[in-house]
């Protein structure tokens, strides 16, 4: 259940799902000034995403099947100085609601991610109905999912047309037995999923990490300015419905509502 999105700095994805989420924090701190921002990282790994939102006042409880991973986590946010509000929590998306008990008898969680994860549990239905289940009402949930179009792309440039035929053709996106990702998902895949718990729905649908199977060598070895050009393009591409249909992940952000 580890993440499997990219760092929050050194890549040119991101960009546009940080944004989001610092908005999405900023909204709560507005209404609750004098309490930290409650997150729960589903799936949440070595702390990718949670380190930096602990770095930014945030509590945040870590939800991962992996020790490894968890200990990891646990060094990161030392070495950040954030290990006060990181709380670290073995356990599977199914088991969610009990796992963050605390987190729902205060109400529920500000803001809830799910990145990574869909495409590896067992039951997608599921792990949804879990977020959907642990945010506050009002709340946002975040999903970043491993993208079938761009995996399609990416088979063909590698020249394994046989893969891209198979992620294209087979009905979870698999292109084998040898697979690690139990299925890839399209956007309205995703929307069907979050939207179908009856507690959530969809305000924003865009693509991370657009760009990054397209980068020549040049621009990925290039200096700042370079970088920092190819991040403002990404985020730009974010957005636009025909482009995030081929970026490398699939970042949808939910409101949850009354049931």
């Amino acid at each position: 259940m580890s993440t499997a999105a990219g760092e929050l700095s050194g890549t040119v994805g991101g960009g546009a799902v940080r944004r989001v989420l610092d908005a999405e924090v900023a909204r709560v701190r507005a209404a609750r000034p004098d309490v930290p921002p409650r997150v729960v990282d589903v799936g949440g790994g070595s702390g990718s995403w949670a380190v930096p939102l602990a770095a930014a006042g945030c509590a945040v409880t870590v939800v991962d099947v992996s020790p490894n991973a968890l200990a990891a986590l646990q060094r990161r946010a030392r070495e950040a100085g954030v290990d006060a509000l990181v709380t670290p929590v073995q356990g599977d998306a199914d088991q969610l609601p009990g796992l963050v008990a605390e987190v729902t008898a205060a109400g529920g969680a500000d803001l809830v991610l799910g990145h990574g994860l869909l495409e590896l549990v067992d039951d997608p239905v599921r792990a949804a109905a879990a977020l959907a289940a642990t945010a506050a009402t009002g709340a946002a949930v975040s999903v970043l999912t491993t993208s079938r179009s761009a995996s399609v792309l990416w088979h063909v440039l590698a020249g394994r047309l046989e893969e891209a035929r198979a992620v294209l053709t087979d009905p979870a996106g698999r292109y084998g037995p040898e697979d690690v990702l139990r299925r890839r998902l399209g956007a309205q895949q995703v929307r069907d999923l979050l939207e179908g718990t009856g507690r959530l729905r969809v305000e924003l649908v865009q693509g991370d990490g657009v760009l990054e199977a397209w980068l020549p060598h040049a621009v990925r070895d290039g200096g700042p300015a370079t970088l920092r050009a190819a991040a403002e393009l990404e985020e730009l591409a974010a957005g636009d419905p025909a482009l995030r249909e081929v970026a490398a992940r699939l970042h949808v952000l939910a409101r949850a509502v009354e049931a």
